[in-house]
Protein backbone atom coordinates (compact mmCIF):
# COMPACT_ATOMS: atom_id res chain seq x y z
CA UNK A 1 0.00 0.00 0.00
CA UNK A 2 1.30 3.82 -0.76
CA UNK A 3 2.00 5.47 2.45
CA UNK A 4 0.64 8.96 2.97
CA UNK A 5 2.39 12.93 4.89
CA UNK A 6 0.71 15.77 5.02
CA UNK A 7 2.47 18.98 3.40
CA UNK A 8 1.88 22.11 3.27
CA UNK A 9 3.57 25.16 1.09
CA UNK A 10 3.20 29.37 2.20
CA UNK A 11 3.25 30.68 -0.55
CA UNK A 12 2.73 34.45 -1.34
CA UNK A 13 -0.60 34.66 -2.26
CA UNK A 14 -1.86 31.34 -0.75
CA UNK A 15 -1.07 28.60 2.46
CA UNK A 16 -1.92 25.09 0.60
CA UNK A 17 -2.12 21.89 2.03
CA UNK A 18 -2.62 18.20 1.03
CA UNK A 19 -1.79 14.59 2.07
CA UNK A 20 0.26 13.34 -0.49
CA UNK A 21 0.79 9.21 -1.27
CA UNK A 22 4.53 8.86 -1.24
CA UNK A 23 5.17 6.76 -3.82
CA UNK A 24 3.71 8.77 -7.19
CA UNK A 25 3.19 12.17 -5.32
CA UNK A 26 -0.46 12.48 -6.31
CA UNK A 27 -2.57 14.04 -3.34
CA UNK A 28 -5.04 11.33 -1.57
CA UNK A 29 -7.21 13.85 -0.51
CA UNK A 30 -8.40 17.55 -2.67
CA UNK A 31 -5.79 20.38 -1.75
CA UNK A 32 -6.83 22.63 0.59
CA UNK A 33 -6.16 26.39 0.03
CA UNK A 34 -6.49 29.26 2.26
CA UNK A 35 -5.36 32.68 1.33
CA UNK A 36 -2.20 34.06 3.15
CA UNK A 37 -2.77 36.79 5.87
CA UNK A 38 -1.97 40.19 5.38
CA UNK A 39 0.55 41.07 6.46
CA UNK A 40 2.10 37.60 6.91
CA UNK A 41 3.24 37.46 10.34
CA UNK A 42 4.46 34.57 11.95
CA UNK A 43 1.43 34.22 14.36
CA UNK A 44 -1.62 34.79 11.50
CA UNK A 45 0.54 31.98 8.95
CA UNK A 46 0.62 29.82 11.93
CA UNK A 47 -3.21 29.86 12.84
CA UNK A 48 -3.60 28.76 8.76
CA UNK A 49 -1.49 25.87 9.46
CA UNK A 50 -3.32 24.32 12.05
CA UNK A 51 -6.58 25.30 10.05
CA UNK A 52 -4.76 23.05 7.42
CA UNK A 53 -4.27 20.61 9.77
CA UNK A 54 -7.12 20.27 11.35
CA UNK A 55 -9.63 19.96 8.21
CA UNK A 56 -7.85 17.29 7.04
CA UNK A 57 -7.72 15.72 10.49
CA UNK A 58 -4.21 14.79 10.39
CA UNK A 59 -2.30 13.68 13.86
CA UNK A 60 1.19 13.04 12.27
CA UNK A 61 4.10 14.70 11.59
CA UNK A 62 4.12 17.74 9.06
CA UNK A 63 6.28 19.22 6.17
CA UNK A 64 5.64 22.54 5.33
CA UNK A 65 7.73 25.11 3.22
CA UNK A 66 9.01 28.69 3.96
CA UNK A 67 9.50 31.37 1.55
CA UNK A 68 13.38 32.52 2.24
CA UNK A 69 16.21 31.06 3.35
CA UNK A 70 15.78 27.93 6.67
CA UNK A 71 18.81 25.94 8.38
CA UNK A 72 17.69 23.90 11.69
CA UNK A 73 14.14 25.35 11.33
CA UNK A 74 15.20 28.89 11.85
CA UNK A 75 13.65 31.92 9.11
CA UNK A 76 17.06 33.17 7.97
CA UNK A 77 15.74 35.53 5.78
CA UNK A 78 12.34 37.14 4.61
CA UNK A 79 12.17 38.87 1.15
CA UNK A 80 8.60 38.56 0.70
CA UNK A 81 7.06 38.36 4.29
CA UNK A 82 7.11 40.13 7.28
CA UNK A 83 10.60 41.16 9.06
CA UNK A 84 9.20 39.64 12.39
CA UNK A 85 10.28 35.86 10.52
CA UNK A 86 13.83 36.74 10.85
CA UNK A 87 15.47 34.89 13.43
CA UNK A 88 12.64 32.96 14.39
CA UNK A 89 12.40 29.46 15.23
CA UNK A 90 9.88 28.95 12.67
CA UNK A 91 9.44 25.33 13.34
CA UNK A 92 9.13 25.12 16.58
CA UNK A 93 6.11 28.02 16.61
CA UNK A 94 4.45 25.98 14.10
CA UNK A 95 4.83 23.03 16.34
CA UNK A 96 3.51 24.74 18.88
CA UNK A 97 0.65 26.19 17.11
CA UNK A 98 -0.40 23.07 15.74
CA UNK A 99 0.38 20.68 18.07
CA UNK A 100 2.08 18.21 15.40
CA UNK A 101 5.83 18.07 14.43
CA UNK A 102 7.23 20.07 12.26
CA UNK A 103 9.37 19.17 9.02
CA UNK A 104 10.05 23.17 7.48
CA UNK A 105 12.20 23.79 4.41
CA UNK A 106 12.81 26.47 1.56
CA UNK A 107 9.99 26.57 -0.57
CA UNK A 108 12.32 26.36 -3.66
CA UNK A 109 13.76 22.98 -1.96
CA UNK A 110 10.92 21.13 -1.61
CA UNK A 111 9.27 22.18 -5.33
CA UNK A 112 13.32 20.81 -6.58
CA UNK A 113 12.85 17.80 -4.45
CA UNK A 114 9.57 16.87 -5.56
CA UNK A 115 10.77 17.47 -9.64
CA UNK A 116 14.10 15.83 -9.03
CA UNK A 117 11.95 12.75 -7.68
CA UNK A 118 8.77 12.43 -9.45
CA UNK A 119 8.79 15.24 -12.20
CA UNK A 120 11.26 16.56 -14.91
CA UNK A 121 14.21 16.13 -13.03
CA UNK A 122 13.65 12.09 -12.76
CA UNK A 123 16.99 10.40 -13.58
CA UNK A 124 18.84 13.66 -14.80
CA UNK A 125 22.17 13.19 -13.52
CA UNK A 126 24.70 16.54 -13.68
CA UNK A 127 23.90 19.98 -12.53
CA UNK A 128 20.01 20.82 -12.85
CA UNK A 129 18.56 24.46 -10.87
CA UNK A 130 14.67 24.13 -10.58
CA UNK A 131 13.30 27.85 -10.56
CA UNK A 132 9.70 28.59 -8.95
CA UNK A 133 8.34 31.38 -10.23
CA UNK A 134 5.75 33.36 -8.58
CA UNK A 135 6.34 36.30 -6.09
CA UNK A 136 9.66 36.11 -6.30
CA UNK A 137 11.87 33.36 -8.14
CA UNK A 138 12.98 30.51 -5.93
CA UNK A 139 15.64 28.09 -6.98
CA UNK A 140 16.90 24.99 -5.79
CA UNK A 141 20.13 23.83 -7.19
CA UNK A 142 21.69 20.31 -7.30
CA UNK A 143 24.24 17.71 -8.16
CA UNK A 144 23.68 14.63 -9.53
CA UNK A 145 20.35 14.22 -7.73
CA UNK A 146 21.81 15.76 -4.36
CA UNK A 147 20.31 19.03 -3.02
CA UNK A 148 22.61 22.30 -2.17
CA UNK A 149 20.04 24.08 -0.18
CA UNK A 150 19.02 27.55 0.55
CA UNK A 151 20.43 28.73 -2.81
CA UNK A 152 18.46 31.92 -3.17
CA UNK A 153 19.54 32.64 -6.94
CA UNK A 154 16.13 34.82 -7.37
CA UNK A 155 18.48 37.86 -5.21
CA UNK A 156 21.25 37.78 -8.35
CA UNK A 157 21.75 41.38 -9.11
CA UNK A 158 21.38 42.23 -12.71
CA UNK A 159 21.35 45.58 -13.63
CA UNK A 160 21.75 47.15 -9.83
CA UNK A 161 18.18 45.08 -9.15
CA UNK A 162 17.37 41.86 -7.60
CA UNK A 163 16.35 39.31 -10.44
CA UNK A 164 13.56 38.79 -9.05
CA UNK A 165 11.98 42.26 -8.87
CA UNK A 166 12.56 41.92 -12.90
CA UNK A 167 11.32 38.69 -14.02
CA UNK A 168 9.31 36.95 -11.63
CA UNK A 169 5.96 35.90 -12.62
CA UNK A 170 4.48 39.29 -9.95
CA UNK A 171 6.92 41.42 -11.98
CA UNK A 172 5.09 40.15 -15.49
CA UNK A 173 2.05 40.69 -14.31
CA UNK A 174 2.19 44.11 -12.23
CA UNK A 175 3.90 45.94 -14.91
CA UNK A 176 1.74 44.39 -17.71
CA UNK A 177 4.67 42.99 -19.69
CA UNK A 178 3.85 41.12 -23.14
CA UNK A 179 4.98 37.62 -23.03
CA UNK A 180 7.88 38.50 -25.45
CA UNK A 181 8.77 41.71 -23.02
CA UNK A 182 9.46 39.26 -20.14
CA UNK A 183 10.65 36.33 -21.47
CA UNK A 184 13.28 38.73 -22.71
CA UNK A 185 13.85 39.28 -19.18
CA UNK A 186 13.51 35.70 -17.95
CA UNK A 187 16.25 35.12 -20.45
CA UNK A 188 18.70 37.52 -19.63
CA UNK A 189 18.26 36.62 -15.88
CA UNK A 190 18.90 32.45 -17.04
CA UNK A 191 21.74 33.55 -18.68
CA UNK A 192 23.38 35.01 -15.99
CA UNK A 193 22.48 32.30 -13.79
CA UNK A 194 24.17 29.81 -16.28
CA UNK A 195 27.37 32.03 -16.44
CA UNK A 196 27.48 30.91 -12.37
CA UNK A 197 26.89 27.55 -12.11
CA UNK A 198 26.54 26.06 -15.68
CA UNK A 199 23.80 23.76 -15.16
CA UNK A 200 22.89 21.07 -18.30
CA UNK A 201 18.71 21.34 -17.41
CA UNK A 202 16.88 24.28 -15.85
CA UNK A 203 13.16 23.17 -14.75
CA UNK A 204 10.62 26.28 -14.56
CA UNK A 205 8.13 25.74 -12.22
CA UNK A 206 5.17 28.01 -10.48
CA UNK A 207 1.87 28.66 -11.48
CA UNK A 208 3.34 30.42 -14.61
CA UNK A 209 4.92 26.82 -15.68
CA UNK A 210 1.18 25.70 -16.70
CA UNK A 211 1.41 28.65 -19.69
CA UNK A 212 4.92 27.26 -20.22
CA UNK A 213 4.03 26.92 -24.46
CA UNK A 214 3.99 30.99 -24.23
CA UNK A 215 7.30 31.93 -22.62
CA UNK A 216 9.76 28.96 -22.93
CA UNK A 217 9.95 28.43 -26.96
CA UNK A 218 11.34 32.77 -26.86
CA UNK A 219 14.32 32.34 -24.47
CA UNK A 220 17.50 33.02 -26.41
CA UNK A 221 20.69 32.91 -25.58
CA UNK A 222 20.76 30.13 -23.11
CA UNK A 223 22.84 26.03 -23.36
CA UNK A 224 21.05 24.44 -21.09
CA UNK A 225 17.97 22.25 -21.99
CA UNK A 226 14.96 24.45 -20.15
CA UNK A 227 11.38 22.31 -19.43
CA UNK A 228 8.61 23.40 -17.57
CA UNK A 229 8.12 21.47 -13.84
CA UNK A 230 5.66 18.58 -14.46
CA UNK A 231 4.20 18.96 -10.99
CA UNK A 232 3.49 22.51 -11.89
CA UNK A 233 2.30 24.41 -8.60
CA UNK A 234 1.47 21.04 -6.73
CA UNK A 235 5.33 20.06 -6.54
CA UNK A 236 6.20 22.23 -3.14
CA UNK A 237 3.53 20.71 -1.31
CA UNK A 238 5.11 17.38 -2.29
CA UNK A 239 8.13 18.00 -1.44
CA UNK A 240 7.14 18.93 2.08
CA UNK A 241 5.50 15.68 2.67
CA UNK A 242 8.87 13.99 1.12
CA UNK A 243 10.69 15.60 3.60
CA UNK A 244 8.70 15.38 6.72
CA UNK A 245 8.37 11.01 5.53
CA UNK A 246 12.29 11.05 5.41
CA UNK A 247 12.24 12.79 8.79
CA UNK A 248 9.58 10.95 10.47
CA UNK A 249 9.78 7.49 8.37
CA UNK A 250 8.15 5.23 11.28
CA UNK A 251 5.65 7.49 11.83
CA UNK A 252 4.24 8.20 8.10
CA UNK A 253 0.56 7.74 7.91
CA UNK A 254 -0.96 4.49 6.08
CA UNK A 255 -3.78 5.52 4.06
CA UNK A 256 -7.31 5.26 4.94
CA UNK A 257 -9.07 2.32 4.04
CA UNK A 258 -11.74 3.66 2.35
CA UNK A 259 -9.65 4.77 -0.64
CA UNK A 260 -8.10 1.56 -2.93
CA UNK A 261 -4.77 1.70 -3.69
CA UNK A 262 -2.40 -0.70 -5.44
CA UNK A 263 -0.06 -3.18 -3.86
CA UNK A 264 3.80 -3.05 -3.68
CA UNK A 265 4.29 0.72 -3.54
CA UNK A 266 5.97 0.67 -0.50
CA UNK A 267 9.55 2.15 0.76
CA UNK A 268 8.92 5.57 -0.51
CA UNK A 269 9.86 7.08 2.84
CA UNK A 270 13.21 5.49 2.73
CA UNK A 271 13.91 6.20 -0.93
CA UNK A 272 13.38 10.12 -0.10
CA UNK A 273 15.70 9.95 3.28
CA UNK A 274 18.89 11.15 1.83
CA UNK A 275 18.05 14.01 -0.62
CA UNK A 276 15.22 15.65 1.85
CA UNK A 277 17.46 15.33 4.89
CA UNK A 278 20.12 17.28 2.55
CA UNK A 279 17.49 20.26 2.53
CA UNK A 280 16.47 20.25 5.87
Amino acid sequence: MAREMLGIDIGGSAIKGAPVELSGGAFARERFRIETPRPARPKAVAKVLAEIVDHFGWDGPVGVTYPGVVINGVAMSAANVSKRWLGLDAAALFADVTGREITLLNDADAAGLAEMRLGAGRGRPGTVVVLTLGTGIGSALFTDGVLVPNTEFGHIQINGKDAELRASAKARTSEDLSWAEWTERLGEYMAHLEALVSPSLIIVGGGVSRKSAHFLPLIEGVRAEIVPARLVNNAGIVGAAMAAAAAHPAETAEPAPRRVRTSGATGGAQRERGTAQAAR
